[in-house]
């Protein structure tokens, strides 16, 4: 059984990189990292969390809304879930997520005494974990992205793409969940790789490994893909 793990972890390790090293030649996100950060790592927090259920678009128009009307999150509490919904409302789940928001700004200032996580910088990452996760609303993938894009620790965010991607190559099984998977690539790729590999992913599945009918015929990595090689 040992020699199995083994074995499998070894298989596991080698498609992680053939992937990563064949999206790199492609897109080039780990030579050019794209810069996702937020000088405040709340106004990260804030946008993952406005971004679950929706996509990119509806996301950053909902979170443009939010930061036109209210010049500071204090704002944002003394208007209230129903001012707050109005505004977000590009987002879907406008009600929930409203309330989702104000319960962590009134969180974090009563732990923190502000409206602000820069002191997070200073912290252990394994309490920023916890913290975070004890948070409404707040999973592992927004975890995983303040991690990684605001606050510049190893993470590796899965959403959609990578879920799909990472099965039909053949690193994760159908059973697996988004955090499973998580962990398999932050045990295996090294933290300078992580931001420009999750980025070069997500493309890749915008562009080519659709949800509906993906592009293989296309797609340069199909002869190592499981999903083309048991289908075609």
């Amino acid at each position: 059984m040992r020699t199995e793990n083994i074995i499998m972890k070894t298989k596991i390790y080698n498609k992680i990189f053939t992937l990563l090293d064949s999206l790199e030649i492609i897109y080039h996100n780990e030579a050019n990292p794209p810069d996702l950060g937020h000088t405040e790592p709340l106004d990260g927090l804030i946008l993952t969390v406005l971004s679950q259920n929706t996509n990119d678009k509806n996301r950053d128009k909902a979170f443009l809304n939010l930061k036109n009307n209210f010049s500071t999150w204090q704002e944002v509490i003394d208007a209230g879930v129903d001012k707050l919904s109005e505004i977000i409302k590009t987002a879907g789940l406008a009600n929930t997520k409203s309330k989702r928001i104000i319960h962590i700004l009134n969180r974090i200032h009563n732990d923190f005494h502000e409206y602000s996580l820069k002191q997070f910088f200073g912290f252990k990452r394994e309490f920023i974990v916890d913290y975070l996760r004890n948070l409404p609303g707040v999973g592992a993938k927004t975890v995983a992205c303040v991690l990684l894009f605001d606050l510049k620790m190893k993470a590796f965010p899965v959403d959609t793409h990578v879920t799909r991607i990472s099965k039909r190559f053949g690193i994760a099984n159908e059973n697996q969940s988004p955090e499973d998977i998580s962990l398999i690539y932050e045990g295996i790729v090294p933290e300078t790789r992580c931001l420009g590999g999750h980025v070069n992913i997500i493309v890749h599945g915008r562009k080519i490994c659709h949800a509906q009918k993906p592009n293989c015929t296309e797609c340069s990595l199909n002869t190592l893909c499981d999903f083309f090689n048991n289908n075609s």
